[in-house]
């Protein structure tokens, strides 16, 4: 009777402490997970990728930088105050102890001031310092790559630096300038302070400042004159960077290097004199006039060097008159720096040798070069995907990818796009968290076809359909696609809902995942922190976690690149590859720098690019497997010093190019945004003799794209010839120029992108005399042909919406022949392209037809009958420039 309310109350006590147990430790994990959820995050996400290492080396080096500034610029602030500190209340060399008592205020008061300074000046120091360095913390990366940079084996014509002291030196060096710079100045403000205040309250004798004190100060000051004269080199260095000479060329000139650049070393020299008076005054009362007047020079020297008027009276007396001559040696040097630093020294030339007749038949090699014109374009194409083979309404094509690909032994340049999720297609109703989370997972699935169709037959499929259907040696064997270059919802998966696969033909096909991405949730911690971190309470309280359950997230590859690699600058967009039955993502990255000296900055179409360059390289190449999420970077270009630097900085984080595997290396592709880049910069400076340059009598540009309202000049596009290599068809680049001002054709620039040919470009010219069209002058042909007009007038009072597809320009045996797709739309709901016709043009004769074949055949019959008739009268083409003799390169196309 007397035991049982003592076993109550002690199982209501253990009751109670199990629950306040319980609730305290789920307090401190949410506390935890509160404090560390963004930290943990980030390392379970970088540890599932295999990036552990790397995410501790980023972490590590940015505090190490930081720490390190800090420790330098405590030791400064610290030993100046702490020695500051201890010389107050000293007595002077002639004084007595009792004489210094005497003349102390409260010598009590400055001897504990004296023993507690550690007190004041320890936290005061740290925290200048910490504020001082705070730069170092985010730019931690250029500190340790001004460390570890290699030689780029280049010398800049003025100073002879390696471009190495450029690209990574001179940016650091200014960083660090400007915080040194303030570190003096705080410190000679802070003694300054601690001295006057010594002066003021101890009355002295003799009435001056101590002799200790001048000297500290002295130093003080004479740190911050020569860091003045610092200042006046890296006023030299940034001539390099002038634009003063645009739009004739880039860089320092005539006038920079003869006034500009002997007023800055005369600056320099007078601030060091400048200097030496200031302390000599400042300490002795003597030279105050010879310091007067050198001042008066030094502000003179700054005003003549910062104001326009010698550097324009030299000029208009000494340069306009013989401005050719004394700028050649500044042009050349303008025209090296930029082929160099856009990777264009090595580009080939070659003529192109017209056949004004024309084919006189269709040989095996035209034909074979005819079968991958690319007559659809991504734009018009990828309505045709989504109408014909989205298949359910969740599903979604967000760009079409072009490549090339060996079908049923013949190589074949195609269209290509992947079949991704998008939940917002669910609807409302549908978007439960369920759905979104652990049901609708991912898209699937890959839709291939031909680049070369015929508008008089259906087109042509190579893989299509749910699930996906194709030729002969392009199978898909993982056909799910969890990630891609779109925003994709988080998703957990597998899970005991189970994920849905495919629906299709009235089958629901479920799934589970069983690929390496995402981060397991198994713990009942991680799913807290996971919770707290989207803000989602279901994470933590759902029941339908197994054991194998992972978290993908980040699942938009663009986003996941650059979290690991923020300081790449990603080309426009990623494109999609097949190898091997998967399916994989391949987005090039490029190394990019404003800092070449000399190099004229690009000022094209800058829309695709994160930043202002006047360097660039792709160097990178980014690898992302749609199914695992897996992220691998291939060094693609060596040579380049800033991938060599950070390839130093993170050993391990790019794999050599041979890596790769052949089936995925195969599908590596020059990068169209870069090669626009290099084009745009090669119109003017293919140049390379000076007095050309100078006189721009051989000035190439972009031709106008008369069809298409984004862009002002035509882009390059992506043909399969054998323009390079005469005895085999390769993948290129192709890029038209036409003279300035001029609309016929004056050269054609191919890049090459398979095997030892990528990267290689190669710029055909056509010969002088030979009249070859270019495209504002082919389009005026279609325009003014008077059957295709009426064709296309038919079509458009019957309401149909004509639209034109890209002009391409096609350079098969010694003839230029432009191809171009006419496509319809109706005014329905659903808008589908489709291709009607296409036209083909050799210069004023144009004919349209249903086929490439049908087409040729017509134009040949064509060309026949103008033959027999009296010729067509052709436009004369222009005056042209003599032609600029280059240095041999190449071998002639045959």
């Amino acid at each position: 009777m007397f035991g049982q309310p003592i076993i109550m109350r002690s199982w209501k006590t253990y009751s109670l402490l199990l629950i306040g147990l319980v609730l305290a430790v789920g307090l401190g994990l949410t506390l935890l997970g509160l404090a560390l959820r963004n930290f943990l995050i980030e390392f379970w996400w970088f540890e599932s990728l295999g990036y552990a290492f790397y995410f501790w080396q980023r972490l590590l080096y940015r505090y190490l930088v930081f720490a390190g500034g800090v420790g330098l610029f405590f030791a400064l602030f610290f030993a100046n105050f702490w020695i500051g500190s201890k010389y107050l209340g000293a007595p002077r060399p002639s004084e007595t102890a009792s004489e210094a008592n005497r003349n102390h205020p409260s010598p009590r008061l400055y001897r504990r001031f004296q023993t507690r300074s550690l007190v004041f000046y320890l936290p005061l120091t740290l925290t200048l310092a910490v504020i001082v360095a705070l730069p170092l913390f985010f730019y931690w990366e250029e500190a340790l790559l001004f460390l570890l940079a290699p030689e780029a084996g280049i010398q800049d014509p003025v100073f002879g630096h390696d471009i190495r002291f450029y690209l990574f030196s001179l940016p650091f060096f200014r960083l660090l300038y400007t915080e040194v710079m303030l570190a003096l100045g705080v410190v000679l403000l802070g003694l300054g302070l601690l001295y006057g205040l010594e002066h003021r309250v101890m009355p002295r004798a003799r009435g001056g400042w101590r002799r200790g004190a001048r000297l500290h100060l002295s130093l003080i000051l004479l740190l911050l004159i020569l860091m003045g004269s610092v200042y006046f080199l890296g006023d030299a260095y940034m001539l390099l960077y002038t634009d003063a000479h645009l739009p004739l060329f880039y860089g320092p000139g005539y006038e920079e290097m003869t006034v500009t650049l002997p007023l800055i070393g005369g600056a320099a020299l007078l601030g060091l004199i400048a200097g030496a008076l200031l302390l000599m005054v400042l300490n002795t009362g003597k030279g105050k006039r010879l310091f007067a007047g050198t001042s008066l020079l030094l502000l003179a020297v700054i005003g003549l060097r910062h104001t326009p008027y010698l550097k324009e009276r030299v000029g208009e007396f000494v340069v306009e008159p013989a401005e050719m001559t004394r700028e050649t040696p500044f042009i050349e040097h303008n025209i090296q720096a930029t082929l160099a630093a856009y990777g264009l020294q090595a580009v080939e030339t070659r003529t192109y040798p017209i056949h004004e007749e024309g084919w006189e038949k269709i040989t095996p090699e035209i034909s074979l070069s005819l079968r991958n014109i690319p007559i659809w374009d991504d734009d018009k194409l990828l309505p045709v995907y989504r109408e014909l083979q989205e298949i359910q309404p969740y599903y979604a094509f967000d760009r079409v990818s072009v490549g090339r690909y060996e079908v049923e032994e013949t190589y074949r340049q195609v269209f290509l796009a992947a079949r991704h999720i998008d939940l917002e297609k669910l609807g409302e109703a549908r978007q439960t968290w369920v759905n979104l989370w652990l049901r609708y997972t991912h898209g699937y699935g890959v839709v291939m076809t031909p680049a070369a169709q015929p508008a008089d037959e259906p087109i042509e499929w190579l893989i299509q359909g749910i699930p996906p259907e194709s030729v002969a040696g392009l199978s898909v064997d993982q056909p799910a696609i969890y990630y891609g270059p779109t925003d994709l919802h988080p998703v957990m998966a597998p899970n005991a809902t189970h994920e849905l696969d495919y629906a299709a033909s009235g089958e629901t096909k479920l799934a589970d995942y069983a690929g390496s991405g995402g981060v397991p949730v198994s713990s009942l911690f991680r799913r807290l922190v996971f919770s707290l971190y989207f803000g989602e309470r279901n994470i933590l309280y759902t029941t339908q976690m197994t054991d194998a359950s992972r978290l993908l997230f980040r699942r938009d590859i663009r986003e996941r690149i650059k979290t690991l690699t923020p300081d790449l600058m990603l080309g426009p967009e990623p494109y999609l590859a097949l190898a091997n039955g998967r399916l994989y993502w391949i987005q090039d990255a490029m190394t990019a720098s404003k800092w070449y000296p000399y190099a004229k900055a690009y000022d094209g179409d800058v829309q695709h690019f994160e930043r202002p360059f006047n360097y660039i390289r792709n160097s990178i190449k980014v690898v992302v497997d749609a199914y695992n999420g897996s992220v691998d970077y291939y060094l693609a270009d060596p040579s380049d010093p800033i991938a060599a630097a950070q390839a130093r900085l993170y050993p391990g984080l790019f794999k050599p190019l041979d890596a790769m595997p052949p089936a995925l290396k195969q599908h590596l592709r020059y990068p169209k945004s870069l090669f626009d880049v290099q084009m745009d910069l090669y119109t003017r400076y293919h140049q390379t003799d000076p007095e050309t340059f100078y006189n721009q009598e051989d000035a190439w540009e972009r031709p106008p794209d008369q069809w298409r309202e984004d862009l002002e000049r035509m882009r390059s596009h992506y043909l399969t010839l054998n323009l390079i290599d005469p005895d085999r068809f390769e993948y290129s680049l192709f890029a038209p120029m036409t003279p300035l001002g001029q609309p016929n054709m004056r050269a054609l620039a191919v890049a090459g992108n398979d095997g030892e040919s990528y990267g290689r470009i190669i710029v055909y010219r056509f010969p002088k005399g030979a009249l070859v069209y270019g495209p504002e002058q082919v389009n005026a042909f279609i325009k003014q042909d008077p059957e295709i007009s009426q064709e296309l007038s038919l079509w458009s009072e019957k309401g149909l919406h004509v639209m034109h597809g890209r002009l391409i320009v096609v350079p098969v045996e010694g003839v230029v022949t432009y191809i171009q797709g006419i496509f319809l739309r109706t005014a329905s709901a659903s808008p589908l392209p489709q291709l009607a016709q296409i036209i083909v043009s050799q210069g004023p004769l144009v004919v349209m037809a249903s086929s490439l074949e049908e087409g040729f055949r017509a134009l040949h019959k064509l060309i026949k009958e103008t033959r027999e008739q009296e010729p067509v009268q052709k436009v004369p083409p222009r005056d042209e420039p003599p032609e600029v003799t280059q240095a041999p390169q190449g071998a002639a196309a045959s």
